[in-house]
């Protein structure tokens, strides 16, 4: 019976450390979401499918038009995209995901007309996810309007931390700003 109920505890302790956060905190999260996809849905369908101003959903076909067709360049990378762009793979259950979308959204805002974000659910598209080889997420996917795409994981401590982390990789990945100070 000892073992059992030390079992028990073991897991829900396991599920509250994986979890990156209280219930109360995650039940906020799932409301932000939420918030923000109904802000997305209020865009026209037109405005969300060009990218203006938030971030756009793709599928296997988006992504094989807007981003890169591998199956038709198995050898090479070919950007098929007129911006450079910042692709989010993420899940639903992730909670890291969950804390990037906001600043994703905020982000897609303020470089509005200078790169594409996308996002791609790596549930609903498994086939993207193995052909980047993602094995955890967030990832992102950093793709210069010329050049090799740079892969990223994870996201930092606070949300402000993960704003500039992203804003700096921006600059320097896609809009190929040059170092300050440097």
């Amino acid at each position: 019976m000892k073992k059992i109920l030390l079992s028990i505890s073991a897991a829900a302790l396991l599920a509250i450390s994986c979890s990156n956060g209280t219930a109360s905190t995650l039940d906020s999260q799932a409301k932000e979401s939420r918030d923000v996809k109904l802000a997305a849905d209020t865009k026209s369908a037109e405005d969300q499918k060009k990218g203006v101003g938030t971030p756009v959903h793709l599928t296997k076909q988006d992504f094989l038009e807007k981003v890169m067709n591998y199956e038709k360049n198995q050898s090479e990378w070919v950007y098929e995209g007129d911006l450079p762009a910042l692709i989010d793979f993420y899940a639903d259950w992730c909670a890291p995901c969950r804390q990037a979308a906001p600043i994703l959204e905020e982000l897609a805002k303020e470089y509005e007309g200078r790169i594409h974000v996308y996002k791609v659910d790596t549930e609903k598209e498994q086939e993207l996810a193995a052909v980047f080889g993602i094995q955890s997420i967030p990832a992102f996917l950093f793709v210069p309007q010329n050049g090799k795409p740079t892969m990223s994981n994870g996201i930092a401590r606070t949300q402000e931390e993960t704003k500039a982390m992203f804003k700096q990789m921006i600059d320097e990945l896609l809009l190929e700003k040059e170092k300050s100070n440097s």
